[in-house]
């Protein structure tokens, strides 16, 4: 049951939002060998003022911060970030710099909806 949070300085219409959303889950559940019902996305736009990374260059930012189950591979986790970055930092013009992603992993059962509690991951 991941929570996938972005922050960035872009400005992003609604279709942007919904797009990159559609575009994450898609590319988490390849990534992650899950389904999509329970990937959850966030996207908040800041002030190029409220964003800091000590390497950043001119440019929009976009940070990913990663609350996921805990057992995935250290190459899935990879797979993911990379994949991603490399989507936003094309689609907006991104400079790699001004990228960043954090994993913050959590037992299965600490990952839970109304109707449901996580299991452990049995893969890889």
């Amino acid at each position: 049951m991941p929570l996938l949070q972005f922050d960035t300085t872009l400005s992003l219409s609604a279709d942007e939002k919904t797009a990159i959303a559609e575009r994450v889950t898609e590319r988490y559940t390849t990534e992650m060998a899950t389904t999509a019902g329970h990937v959850a996305v966030t996207i908040r736009e800041h002030d190029s003022a409220a964003l800091h990374l000590g390497r950043a260059v001119e440019g929009p930012m976009v940070f990913l911060d990663a609350e996921i189950r805990q057992g995935r591979s250290f190459d899935r986790k990879r797979a993911f970030a990379v994949a991603t970055m490399t989507y936003l930092g094309e689609t907006f013009d991104i400079p790699d710099e001004n990228m960043k992603v954090v994993f913050t992993e959590h037992p299965g059962e600490a990952m839970m909806g109304v109707d449901r509690v996580g299991g452990e991951w049995n893969g890889e």
